[in-house]
């Protein structure tokens, strides 16, 4: 072999353990493509392996101690292995394809995406304020002003952080150390600086201005920023404030936010689906959009108006009817207007598709008896839609019949938000094909996708701060870390998707280490800048994850039968199932609500074992009980596992 041989067969040796590639008597071998992070137990699981042919051998190997633990084969370039669920220690695997070399090692546990991912999900929002001093601050500080770099009013970020602690609250409980209050999560804790953000910004219009278009609507007279989005902001966490936040927020505040919501909102055109809201001037979406991602995503209008029901119908002076309609004429517009085939309704708007499916999806959660009744039909054939726009061996929701993916865009688009969208939906149609396709968006995000890379840039920053995922090798392969967000060391950013000339796969990945380029096979890999309200959609999915795993039911003293009644002075085991498993080597704990006739009131449960996500206490029900069921529940805002056992003589 000559110098130049060498040099060559290096540097393709060096891309290989980067990316999982090779080249073999000239012709390119893929290895095995996994969740980099792993798998949950009990839910779909699946790989890809480029080029692998049908009827090709798999196997599944324990890295402890190399011994295989299933074997299955390749079909369309997929393998799957949903029935493998190991219990008891909790350890790495690898998966081998015959011809093709192995994976890099990964998990599969309880709840491993939401235990893993929750946390960093709202690290992003901590970190990625231009300010934290709400009293000394300049909106510039930050390019757009706004809580959120690179962002305006418009990020929602405190609908999706209120919608995320409700889905999991003993979860968050657990993290009190980001902010100022140490008694209190942290996550609450930023729900409340965004809302006073939103308070004292109503009618900020500030320096976003031109720079890719004008807002308002088509016809009319243009305006320089889109504020109106902290009314809805303020709508969610007046709506929390009935639901778990009244022991953080003074009334005499939530009193303050109300008002500012009833008295701005039609004004402010809240009460209604608003279109042509921006004329875009940027290369990604040029033209009149009838929707965009910065701030009137089709459905955002059936959001607010239910937080703002929700808030009213727990007032003695409240005007609940008002919202409830406004809210069904929002999903009547999104049941006969909605077109799956028309980009502007779907992929085009990016980073806020995802608020359409799981607005009216939410809908029918919380208020399953007031949602329209053509709700479900619609859902079911949004789900139609997405199941033949995903079937291909990546599971990705292509654009077309010629097109995968934009060739061009900066942001990531629907990849992180679509497995929420998935989750909701599927929990809603009892679906588990479409939950199942909503795993493998997830699997897209942590690398199994034609980059082979996660879509968060592994940065030294990042790990320096605890920033990203442990566990997982290969990140993006660039990042974009002094752009107008300055995200290059925010926790959790995700910075990249792949663009239409990677599928159906990517070629050799050429990272150029300190510069802001990635390549394949010289075409941009980068692609992208982290952005707000990319990490939005991310937390969405990891919110909508929870409907179909977290279950709440009551057995006997011996934990043996299933209870539906029980007798005062009866001694009964409550058990939870639910995303709190922390930390595989130790029991962990969480608590559910239980209301007895005395109020509803914490109950501390704790893990049957080690590493067997169930939580479960013994409670005494009352000699002298005043009521006729006993109440328990897990979760708020239409998250809630509940049930009422009878209480009999």
């Amino acid at each position: 072999m000559n110098l130049k041989s060498a040099i060559i067969y290096l540097c393709l040796f060096l891309v290989y353990n980067v990316v999982g590639q090779e080249s073999l008597n000239g012709k390119m071998v893929y290895k095995p493509y996994v969740n980099q992070l792993g798998y949950n137990l009990g839910e779909s699981k699946r790989f890809v392996c480029y080029g692998a042919q049908d009827g090709t051998p798999f196997q599944i190997v324990d890295d402890q101690n190399s011994k295989i633990v299933f074997e299955g084969q390749m079909l369309n370039q997929e393998g799957w292995f949903t029935e493998f669920d190991p219990k008891g220690d909790s350890h790495e695997y690898r998966i081998k394809v015959k011809g093709h070399g192995e994976s890099v090692p990964f998990w599969v546990a309880d709840h491993l995406l939401e235990t893993a991912s929750s946390k960093l999900a709202y690290d992003f929002f901590v970190d990625a304020r231009g300010f934290s001093d709400l009293n000394n601050y300049q909106m510039s500080e930050v390019y757009g002003g706004g809580p959120t770099r690179d962002g305006g009013a418009y990020g929602l970020e405190t609908i999706f952080e209120i919608l995320q602690y409700a889905s999991n609250p003993a979860l968050f409980d657990n993290w009190k150390t980001e902010l100022g209050d140490k008694k209190v999560s942290d996550l609450i804790e930023l729900i409340l600086w965004h809302a006073e953000f939103a308070y004292r910004h109503l009618d900020y219009n500030g320096p976003v201005k031109n720079r890719h278009g004008s807002l308002g609507y088509q016809g009319h007279p243009r305006m320089t920023y889109d504020y109106w989005n902290t009314l809805d902001q303020l709508a969610a966490v007046c709506a929390a404030y009935h639901a778990f936040l009244k022991p953080y927020l003074p009334e005499e505040t939530y009193q303050k936010y109300r008002k500012a919501c009833l008295d701005n909102w039609e004004k402010y055109d809240r009460h209604k689906v608003v279109r042509f809201w921006t004329y875009s001037t940027k290369w990604v979406d040029q033209g009149f959009q009838e929707f965009n991602e910065m701030g009137n995503a089709y459905g955002q209008s059936v959001f607010r108006n239910l937080f703002m029901y929700w808030c009213e119908k727990n007032e003695k002076d409240g005007s609940p009817t008002k919202f409830l309609q406004w809210a069904q004429s929002g999903a009547e517009d999104i049941i006969a207007n909605w077109d799956f085939n028309n980009p502007r309704h779907m992929w085009w708007i990016r980073n806020a598709e995802h608020i359409t499916p799981q607005a009216l999806a939410y809908f029918m959660i919380l208020l399953p008896d007031k949602a329209p009744s053509a709700s479900k039909d619609k859902l079911e054939a949004w789900a139609l839609h997405m199941k033949q726009r995903t079937n291909n061996f990546w599971k990705y929701r292509k654009h077309s019949e010629t097109e995968w993916a934009h060739p061009k865009t900066k942001e990531l688009g629907g990849a992180p938000a679509l497995g929420g969208s998935m989750f909701a939906v599927a929990h809603l149609l009892n679906d588990p094909e479409l939950r199942a396709i909503g795993w493998a968006q997830t699997d897209f995000v942590f690398g199994v996708n034609p980059v082979g890379a996660h879509l968060s840039n592994k940065s030294e920053d990042r790990l320096r701060i605890n920033g990203y995922w442990k566990g997982v090798e290969n990140g993006w392969p660039q990042s974009h870390p002094h752009g107008y967000g300055e995200l290059g060391e925010v926790r959790g950013t995700l910075d990249g998707s792949p663009l239409d000339s990677q599928f159906p796969i990517a070629g050799i990945v050429e990272v150029v280490k300190g510069e802001n380029e990635g390549q394949v096979f010289g075409k941009n890999a980068y692609a992208t800048e982290g952005w707000g309200i990319s990490n939005r959609g991310w937390q969405a999915t990891l919110t909508f994850s929870t409907l179909g795993s977290h279950s709440l039911w009551v057995l006997d003293a011996h934990g043996k039968e299933q209870l539906e009644k029980a007798k005062p002075g009866e001694t009964i085991m409550v058990q939870l199932k639910a995303a709190l498993n922390l930390n595989p080597d130790k029991m962990e704990k969480g608590w559910i609500l239980i209301n007895d006739g005395n109020g509803p009131r914490k109950m501390e449960v704790l893990e049957t074992e080690v590493n067997s996500g169930i939580f479960t206490a013994a409670y005494k029900i009352p000699k002298n009980i005043s009521v006729s069921f006993l109440e328990l529940s897990y979760g708020y805002l239409g998250f809630e596992k509940s049930l009422k056992l009878n209480i009999f003589n």
